[in-house]
């Protein structure tokens, strides 16, 4: 059963303008680029071995990282609610020439057969869900052995943005979509529920990826990131965070 599309996270993304914008608004300058890359490298380190194996794409927006899985030598499948998102996501796999096969489908009930794709993947997703263990359920459901997602961690300065944006939707106010962050412990448990086990984290960013954008630095970024690795911040506070998890 697909949730009620009167959610923000199914009529935002709906809109042609903002699939249109979507890529230059997250990842466009120098920071954006170097936030895309470093997601999708993540991405595909927990992925493993990609060269003959099947991945689904949950979420798959405008297929960016569905391309990157691609090109490692995947079998990608795109799947994402919104027909807009998608219609850019098969232009731009027309661009470069690659095999990716996009559905429109919901993240809350895949359909797709028990354990059909070795992998599923899902990047920036769970945080805007309706129903995020409904999704968890799910993508453990259709994957055979790994499924690799991230989220914004609630022990960052994430947690402060998703205060305000939530309240300031609550409320009515003009702001940017609201979003859920999560304890690790929660995710772990959702993953234990469907008999798979948290292996891997990777924590990204101690300073919110807006302040990087001000500046409009990467090679700062990176000088930053590189500093509170050494003195043990990022390990604590760093988000999103990827995580890996296995079938037990």
């Amino acid at each position: 059963m697909t949730e009620r599309r009167e959610h923000y996270s199914y009529t935002v993304y709906a809109e042609p303008a903002t699939a249109r914008q979507f890529d230059h608004t997250r990842f466009g300058g120098p920071v954006g680029e170097l936030v895309g890359r470093r997601e999708a490298e993540s991405i595909a380190r927990f992925a493993g071995p990609l060269t003959g194996r099947t991945v689904l794409d949950v979420g798959t927006g405008t297929g960016r990282i569905a391309l990157f899985l691609t090109r490692a030598g995947a079998s990608v499948t795109g799947l994402d609610a919104s027909k807009e998102m998608l219609k850019v996501a098969r232009e731009r796999a027309s661009a470069a020439h690659a095999a990716i096969h996009f559905v429109a489908g919901d993240a809350h009930a895949l359909n797709f057969p028990d354990r059909s794709f070795d992998v599923v993947v899902s990047s920036r997703v769970l945080m805007h869900t309706p129903r995020w263990q409904a999704c968890i359920d799910e993508m453990c459901r259709v994957a055979r052995s790994r499924v690799v997602v991230d989220y914004p961690s609630a022990r960052s300065l994430a947690m402060l943005q998703s205060l305000y944006r939530r309240t300031s939707h609550a409320l009515g106010g003009p702001t940017s979509q609201p979003y859920r962050v999560f304890f690790d412990r929660e995710l772990a448990a959702a993953f234990e529920r469907n008999g798979f086990r948290v292996r891997s984290r990777d924590r990204q960013f101690v300073l919110p990826v807006g302040f990087y954008k001000l500046i409009g630095s990467a090679p700062a970024a990176q000088f930053s990131e590189g500093v509170f690795r050494r003195l043990g911040l990022a390990r604590l506070f760093a988000s999103p965070v990827t995580v890996l998890a296995e079938r037990a």
